[in-house]
């Protein structure tokens, strides 16, 4: 089994645009080439929004050289971008956005979300992208709950398979590099064994509950980050529990980040300035 190379605890809150309070639950900024190819995730609530005419979110930004991967708990998103994607998701779905050579988007609460008013909670990850990649055309992944296929862990709980696969279960999302996503809902007292190769990545992450895993007790928005040395995870529910396991094969390249952008050197980020100044990521058009 994989040994803990780390645990965080403790992220403080702040706010992305006026629609999403957030805790960063890992960074490559703190735990380096360990996570590879994860970069960071950022943890959403759950926090109750009073109805409102005008929807809350985040507005026109630019990304490049990675993907963004949006898994919604409760509440619901709109997201529009420079490629001309335009899509809603709801609780179970996942939005899986490709930023690669370069794009415009913004997400917002969805309007009829946003006249109720209610609860949004969510998580969004940030996959790096191999060099070859960072130049592909951006792509667009609206998966929604139905087609996540359930594992049904018996006593245990359920796992949804969202990306690699688990128990002879494939996940629905296309990815570029060898990655394991599943949603786990775990009861209180069970166990599960997660498999991960030798070499890769393994971040267990407790939403909700309390588990232990590698001989540490994780609390809410609590990460394990295990040592790539080792195979296979074991996780054990203390409460019944809402976690999220991410496994990958580590992309052995530079990472150069600046905010929105994420290359492999620093003339790169510089071309991203750039081109996103220059409009050459796109525009968003305004909506009909």
């Amino acid at each position: 089994m994989k040994k803990l190379f780390e645990i965080r605890r403790g992220a403080e809150p702040r706010w992305v645009g006026d629609g999403f309070p957030v805790r960063t639950l890992f960074s490559h900024q703190e735990s380096g080439a360990r996570i590879s190819p994860f970069l960071m995730l950022d943890y959403a609530g759950p926090a109750e929004f009073a109805p409102s005419e005008k929807p809350r979110g985040v507005g026109e930004h630019p990304h490049r050289g990675f993907e963004t991967v949006t898994i919604v708990y409760q509440g619901e998103l709109e997201h529009r971008d420079s490629a001309g994607n335009h899509g809603k998701i709801g609780p179970g779905d996942v939005q899986w956005m490709t930023a690669a050579s370069g794009l415009v988007h913004e997400e917002w609460h969805d309007r009829d979300f946003s006249r109720r008013g209610g609860v949004l909670e969510l998580v969004q990850l940030w996959v790096n992208l191999p060099a070859k990649d960072k130049s592909a055309a951006p792509g667009y992944q609206e998966i929604p709950a139905a087609r996540i296929s359930t594992v049904d862990l018996d006593a245990a709980g359920s796992a949804r398979v969202i990306a690699g696969g688990f128990r002879g279960t494939e996940g629905p999302a296309r990815t570029f590099t060898p990655i394991t996503l599943i949603d786990l809902r775990l009861g209180a007292g069970s166990r599960v064994e997660i498999p991960s190769p030798e070499g890769h990545s393994a971040i267990v992450m407790v939403l909700k509950g309390k588990a232990t895993t590698a001989g540490e007790t994780l609390g809410e928005a609590d990460t394990a980050i295990l040592d790539p040395d080792g195979e296979g995870v074991t996780v054990e529910a203390l409460d019944d529990a809402t976690i999220l396991f991410l496994g990958g094969e580590p992309i052995d390249e530079p990472v150069v980040a600046h905010g929105p952008f994420v290359m492999n050197t620093e003339e790169e980020i510089r071309q991203a300035i750039r081109d996103y100044r220059d409009g050459r990521m796109g525009r968003l058009v305004p909506p009909a």
